[in-house]
């Protein structure tokens, strides 16, 4: 039990999964859903200072560098086009439209992204962290409502 409550920890921290993968593991490995919501909220948050702090300025560092400076580059422009998309969209409303951003479970949307995006459109550190954490509490409320949903459905079948 403990193993696969840490690979759902870790499985939250990686970029582009994060909770929205690590939800759907739970629930198919038949963990408690609320124990595994709450180690994928911390595991899928862990990170987010870090990134605020730190991210921006190692991505700018190493954008020109030879052998990583393309996946950085890349890096950098998927966080400026999420922080445009959410700037555009929000106007004066950006702490909602974050929130929003990151708790939708979509392909490249997330807390990784979304905390990317407001370093990048320099919000302040504290009401980028509620606005990603409360994001990341709405997509942990999506995803297990869907994995139950969709794991119960193919319990009733089998």
């Amino acid at each position: 039990m403990l193993k696969n409550y840490l690979i759902i920890f870790f499985i939250s921290m990686v970029p582009l999964i994060e909770l929205r993968g690590a939800i759907p593991y739970a629930v198919g490995f038949g963990l408690p859903l609320l124990q595994s919501y709450i180690i994928c909220i911390i595991g899928n948050m862990l990170p987010v200072p870090f990134i605020y702090l730190f991210a921006r300025r190692i991505l700018e560092w190493g954008a020109d560098k030879p052998v990583i400076g393309k996946f950085f580059s890349w890096c950098l422009e998927k966080g400026h086009k999420g922080g445009v998309k959410l700037q555009e969209k929000a106007g004066r409303g950006l702490f909602a439209a974050l929130l929003l951003f990151v708790g939708i479970p979509l392909p490249g949307t997330g807390a990784w992204t979304g905390t990317l995006a407001a370093s990048l459109l320099d919000m302040d550190f504290k009401s980028s962290v509620i606005a990603v954490l409360l994001g990341v509490i709405l997509a942990g409320i999506i995803m297990g409502l869907l994995s139950a949903g969709v794991f119960g459905a193919i319990a009733a079948v089998f």
